[in-house]
Formats: structure tokens, sequence, C-alpha cells
């Protein structure tokens, strides 16, 4: 029988019992002002004394289990929940917008691409327009693939999604597919006229 031992720098560092304790005392606080309760309202709602309650959030009183299982009823949520660390909001502000037409074009042999929001560096997703020119899948010399997922939306026409995990899927005007991009895919328009579809692409 084989006995796993953990390389040093592998698992996370376990925090000392008034690091969880501090811990909990914050995280209690963000779940109450998140549903913008008052320590009355939130007495109310788990049943826990409002007393108990601001010590619990000042880091006086250590959380029992019962207690813990009032808290976890009364705000809607798994226990585990009340040690998840405290998230700090940052809002960056960053906003950009592209009129129509207004995108950067880019042309393959397959699609005709307008790419949307590139006044922004660094963005978590790529979204761009579409004109669907291919008409089979011959036409693309090979599955596309690449890192991330991504979603399809089709905004004019009829498609063929092809993939290689899955049987040929047709789309029309406001239907969506999301799916992972390592996959092979390709998409053909079946519509008189080319296909618009918009796609946002996400690396993970």
């Amino acid at each position: 029988m084989s006995t796993l031992r953990p390389e040093a720098g592998i698992l996370p560092p376990v925090p000392s019992p008034a690091a969880q304790q501090g811990n909990f005392g914050e995280r209690l606080r963000a779940l109450r002002q998140d549903r913008q309760m008052t320590l009355q309202q939130a007495s109310k709602v788990t049943g826990v004394a409002q007393s108990t309650l601001s010590k619990m959030e000042n880091n006086q009183l250590s959380p029992t289990f019962n207690l813990m299982q009032k808290l976890a009823v009364g705000l809607a949520i798994d226990m585990p929940q009340l040690f998840a660390p405290v998230k700090e909001v940052r809002i960056s502000g960053r906003r950009t917008v592209t009129k129509k037409q207004e995108g950067r074009e880019h042309l393959t042999a397959t699609y005709e691409h307008e790419l949307l929001a590139t006044e922004l560096d660094s963005k978590r997703m790529v979204p761009f327009k579409s004109r669907v020119r291919a008409r089979t899948l011959d036409e693309f010399g090979g599955w596309v693939r690449h890192e991330g997922e991504e979603l399809l939306l089709v905004l004019d026409g009829d498609v063929l999604v092809y993939t290689e995990e899955y049987e040929p899927l047709a789309l029309s005007e406001g239907d969506s597919t999301y799916f992972d991009s390592t996959m092979g895919h390709a998409v053909v328009s079946t519509s008189k006229e080319d296909a618009l579809v918009l796609w946002v692409c996400v690396a993970l």
C-alpha cells in the first residue's frame, strides 16, 4: 500500500486558529452587508442573538458548530462559504464603444471579421462580428482550434456549426452556442445571403 506524501510548496499553508477566526468575522460582516441587512435583521433570519452576531463579527467570540449551522441556513449559503476569503471589489472603470461598421477589419479566406473594442488592451474576452463567407467545410483546409471557450450568436441568416465531437448544428437568427475552443470547429453559411454572427472568445 503506497502512502502519498505532499511535497513542500504544493499544499497551501493552513491558517492559524487566530487567523481563521479573524477571517470568519470579516466574512460574516461582508455576507450580512451584501444582503443589506442590519444586525437586527440578520438576527431575525438566523435566530442568532444580535449581541452574539456583533461579537462574532468583531472576533470577540468563536462560532460554535450550532451557530454556524444557523448562520448558513438563515443567510441561505453553504457552511464553507462562511470561511471564504473576503474579496476586495475593484472597479476599473474601463469602457469603450464601437459604432456600427467602425470596428477593425480582418479578412480571411472564410470569414470577414470586424473586431470590436479594439481600443482596450488586455481584455479578458475578444468580441467580433463575422460575415461567414464559407459554404463548405472543405474551404477551411482543416479544423480551427485555439485555447479558451467561445460564444457564437447568429445575428442574421443561417449557419451550420461543425465540431469534431458533435454532429453538425444548424443555427438561425437569434440562436447561439457556447463551446470549448480547443475542440476543432468551423462555421459555414447555409442561407441565401452570407450569415452575420457575433463571436465572443475567452482565453482561460
